[in-house]
């Protein structure tokens, strides 16, 4: 049997880590969102054996148990218990290490591939539980829209849609190790950003301060050592953006726009600055 997943990238409208745990984790809150950029992630399991093989048309990715697409179905093998092998296959879209989720977006789509195929039976709970395991990212991308996450990233608060906007992306050549990043905070130096507020503004459906109070507490500590970042924010609030900001642990830039006239001008223009640049909508 087989089936095809979308697996879509996200971006962290807000993104705070109050404190970290006594192992090291960090502590999340954040708002995030899945824009209609996105792998296909094609899962096929067999009967003949326990494999599991993973290809794609990246030559960035691994295709070994490095990847979390494979990490994402070893996990329901040997947890329960099952016979059967399984080849994925990965049409990449999403720019890899990005700050886009897209490799946990990838894990995200096997737990729901492998859930109905194998028949397993969970809710998306169990499966963002069963997802922390792998990465902190892949239990949003297990629902795949906007939601407020907290916890270790696994305490999922689906949310109201977005008020309608269009958003830039912009990748730069650069490619960003998130534990290099994450090593480096120091609680005592960050400048949290107001997520309550932005939880307001979406649930009003307030574009305006919805774009106020965004913010990312680790874009100093990436654009400290990637000086990239800055520069593409600078150009996207140049060319029209509302709000520019980096999402994740970077390098990606993305610029938020009311007005799809706007957002093509921001794109039309980033593209001058900028290899990887998309023009997207946020997913309903």
């Amino acid at each position: 049997m087989q089936l095809i997943e979308k697996a879509p990238a996200k971006i962290n409208l807000g993104l705070d880590t109050p404190y970290h745990h006594q192992d090291g984790a960090e502590e999340w809150n954040m708002v995030m969102t899945s824009v209609d950029l996105a792998d296909y992630v094609e899962i096929q399991t067999l009967t003949k054996h326990k494999r599991i093989r993973v290809a794609s048309d990246s030559g960035f990715l691994p295709n070994d148990q490095r990847n979390l697409a494979y990490q994402a179905a070893h996990l329901l093998q040997t947890t329960f218990n099952v016979g059967e092998g399984v080849n994925i296959r990965i049409k990449k879209n999403i720019p890899v290490a990005a700050g886009l989720g897209g490799g946990s977006s990838d894990a995200a789509a096997v737990l729901r591939g492998l859930n109905q195929l194998w028949d397993l039976g969970l809710s998306w709970q169990e499966l963002a539980e069963l997802g922390l395991q792998i990465d902190s990212d892949v239990p949003y991308c297990v629902y795949g829209r906007t939601a407020h996450v907290r916890g270790r990233g696994e305490r999922i608060t689906p949310l109201s849609k977005l008020p309608a906007a269009w958003v830039v992306l912009a990748k730069p050549k650069v490619s960003v190790s998130t534990p290099s990043i994450l090593q480096q905070i120091r609680y005592d130096d960050l400048e949290h950003p107001d997520i309550d507020s932005l939880l307001k503004a979406v649930r009003d459906q307030d574009i305006e301060e919805m774009c106020a109070v965004m913010g990312n507490v680790l874009e100093p500590l990436t654009a400290h050592r990637y000086p990239e970042i800055t520069q593409l924010k600078q150009q996207m609030m140049k060319f029209g953006a509302d709000v520019a900001q980096m999402s994740g642990t970077g390098p990606t830039v993305f610029g938020l726009c009311s007005k799809q006239s706007r957002a093509q001008r921001v794109f039309n223009g980033m593209k001058g600055f900028c290899r990887e640049v998309y023009l997207v909508r946020p997913l309903p």
